[in-house]
């Protein structure tokens, strides 16, 4: 068994998992309970392929989980590390992104947000991929469903 294996069954590498999972998948339902799609949103023109609202809760808990195992990953093998950057980038990212969308109603600003997140994905996944392969696959659903959302964002955008 590699080493890095064996670091990820440590009661200490347990209780990191349960804390990037709290943190992930907490910060974002609070922030999701906080700025749910409202007036503005049911209001604006949508594009093509716009799905319901009730698939994007069960999406982003799903993700959320992936990307909280990618991170603990990551901040097992070194907390310090570029892609561990990446990865805290694309996560304020994240979360700055509903408030903008949602709470403030501004979908250009939304737009770049959403544009640095999925560079902030890609670059996370581009630095892993070869010394973490599992940590880079976890964030593809990630890629693809924000790569999904911006042209949601900006498709809503430009038609409003």
């Amino acid at each position: 068994m590699s080493a890095a294996a064996t670091e990820h069954r440590t009661p200490q590498s347990w209780v990191t998992l349960a804390i990037f999972l709290a943190l992930v998948v907490g910060v974002g339902a609070l922030i999701g309970t906080q700025t749910a799609p409202g007036p503005w949103y049911a209001e604006v023109e949508k594009p093509p392929l716009n799905p319901p609202n009730w698939v994007f809760g069960p999406v982003w808990f799903a993700l959320y989980v992936l990307i909280a195992i990618a991170g603990w990953r990551t901040w097992m093998r070194d907390p310090k590390s570029t892609a561990m950057k990446f990865w805290g980038a694309q996560m304020l990212l994240n979360w700055a992104w509903s408030p903008v969308w949602f709470g403030a109603n501004m979908p250009w600003l939304a737009f770049a947000i959403i544009i640095a997140m999925w560079l902030s994905i890609a670059g996370f996944i581009v630095t892993v991929r070869k010394r973490d392969t599992l940590s880079a696959w976890l964030f593809a659903p990630y890629l693809a469903w924000v790569s999904f959302a911006t042209y949601l964002n900006l498709s809503i955008a430009l038609l409003n």
